[in-house]
């Protein structure tokens, strides 16, 4: 499904920023990989790559979706093959509500595929179904995009666009971030959910909470801009209790 090959990336107009130094990545259908390292390893910078963020440039590598290499394709292109991301921060949208938004992501996605678009009545009883599965209050709703919501309801929102959009490659960046118990629940309870043999998922995040309620199917450590250690679950039990000191020491930079 991915194959991300010695991928080099940096930050845009940025002389000496390399952030991501020649990762290597596979992910078959249905698998879920968990990526894990300490603040300014690379992990966010690497879902917005693949993403297509454009503050970010590629400057080695390559990475390749469902057969067909997508470094020159933009953000909309990626999210209409079926790649999503849910951000570690989600942005406010004033004036557009949760409902129009969705709409027309969808009707988008459907365009871009030749695949008929829903009847407002039935993507309307399909958000409302969706809505009431991710326990979201119904009133944040009628608000703005993630307008007043806490960071766990931007969370649970992000958790509806991605029941609403089947994507075929989710990555979660750090989507536990700010969570609280019930809230980490309901998240992990969407993500599992959706789990399926053709469905993959990449969460990105710091601590192994997260992964005691979604089980990965395999564990990475990221140093430095590259996947130092592949494992599976014991590798993040191993980061839980331990933190990052091993691998740090292990892959130091050249210049430190």
């Amino acid at each position: 499904m991915l194959e991300v090959t010695d991928l080099h990336a940096q930050v845009v107009d940025m002389e000496d920023g390399e952030i991501l130094k020649g990762l290597s990545l596979k992910v078959n259908p249905g698998e879920v990989h968990a990526i894990m390292g300490p603040n300014g390893s690379g992990k966010s910078t690497f879902a917005n790559v693949l993403a297509g963020r454009t503050d970010y440039e590629v400057t080695a590598g390559d990475i390749v979706f469902e057969g067909e290499s997508i470094l020159e394709a933009a953000p909309d292109e990626r999210a209409h093959k079926g790649l999503f991301l849910a951000f570690q921060y989600p942005a406010e949208i004033p004036g557009v509500r949760p409902w129009q938004f969705l709409k027309a992501a969808l009707d988008a996605k459907h365009e871009a595929n030749g695949e008929k678009k829903l009847s407002v009545r039935d993507f309307s009883k399909l958000f409302d179904s969706k809505v009431d599965e991710v326990k979201i209050n119904p009133d944040l709703m009628k608000r703005s995009l993630n307008e007043g919501f806490s960071g766990g309801e931007k969370k649970r929102n992000e958790m509806l666009q991605l029941a609403i959009l089947e994507p075929t490659l989710a990555v979660l960046d750090e989507t536990d971030s700010g969570l609280d118990v019930d809230a980490m629940r309901i998240v992990s309870d969407a993500v599992n959910a959706l789990r399926s043999p053709d469905r993959s998922f990449i969460l990105v995040t710091h601590y192994n909470r997260l992964l005691h309620h979604i089980k990965p199917d395999v564990v990475h450590v990221l140093v430095d801009g590259r996947l130092v250690e592949t494992g599976g679950p014991e590798l993040a039990e191993e980061v839980e209790r331990d933190g990052y000191k091993r691998f740090l020491e292990e892959h130091a930079p050249a210049s430190a």
